[in-house]
């Protein structure tokens, strides 16, 4: 896999990120959403580096001029309900993008430190020969990425895969790297250290899906 962390070089990338780390700011729900939402701007730019472009003839009021477009057919995936704000950030860059979502949450066993990902909901268009990008705003121990992979493969192979996170913990970022195709790219703000031992990662910055909608009842 191909890791692309964004930490490595200074930028207003870190303002953002530690304005989501912020227990002051957070309790501004909608600053969280749009932060999350920049992040992914940000992530999009970086990533549309990577894209194949071609000759594009446009007209301006003045004269005819050549310029360099996209050539990629982009399908933008997200899981539900964190990966919202990300996918809008995103979406803002890639607004010609076809669009997936599909919900992943964790069901937690009789141990309250083990669990299972469990999908329930996906909408999705064609991947087969497209450029996926899958976002997730954090991957802690990695099982809802490759939870939601597996559940895509029915609607083709893509010819390039993305993945786009805000913060992992380096546990999670390895068992991507590990079960993922070898050519995967992934894009990423910051990675930290390790997980808790209920497999949230530290120091992280809380539950983005909560904080970015509000807490939910848990069933």
């Amino acid at each position: 896999m191909h890791i692309h962390n964004l930490s490595e070089e200074n930028s207003i990338l870190n303002t953002f990120i530690s304005e989501l780390r912020d227990v002051n700011i957070q309790k501004d729900s909608m600053r969280f959403r749009r932060n999350i939402e920049r992040v992914g701007e940000i992530l999009g730019y970086e990533m549309s580096k990577s894209f194949d472009y071609n000759s594009k003839k446009i007209t301006t009021p003045l004269a005819e001029t050549e310029v360099q477009a996209i050539n990629n057919n982009v399908v933008l995936c997200s899981i539900l309900r964190a990966g919202v704000p990300l996918h809008n950030g995103l979406l803002n860059y890639f607004d010609k993008a076809e669009n997936a979502f599909i919900s992943a949450y964790r069901h937690h066993l009789e141990n309250p430190e083990t669990f299972e990902i469990i999908v329930e909901y996906l909408a999705c268009p064609s991947l087969e020969g497209k450029t996926l990008i899958l976002a997730d705003p954090m991957i802690a121990t990695g099982q809802s990425l490759l939870a939601t992979f597996q559940a895509l493969k029915p609607f083709g192979t893509p010819k390039e895969i993305h993945l786009a996170a805000v913060i992992g913990a380096q546990e999670g970022v390895d068992f991507v790297a590990k079960n993922f195709p070898e050519n995967t790219h992934l894009w990423i703000a910051t990675i930290d250290k390790g997980l808790n031992s209920k497999g949230y990662i530290v120091p992280g910055l809380g539950d983005a899906g909560d904080l970015a909608f509000g807490v939910k009842l848990q069933h």
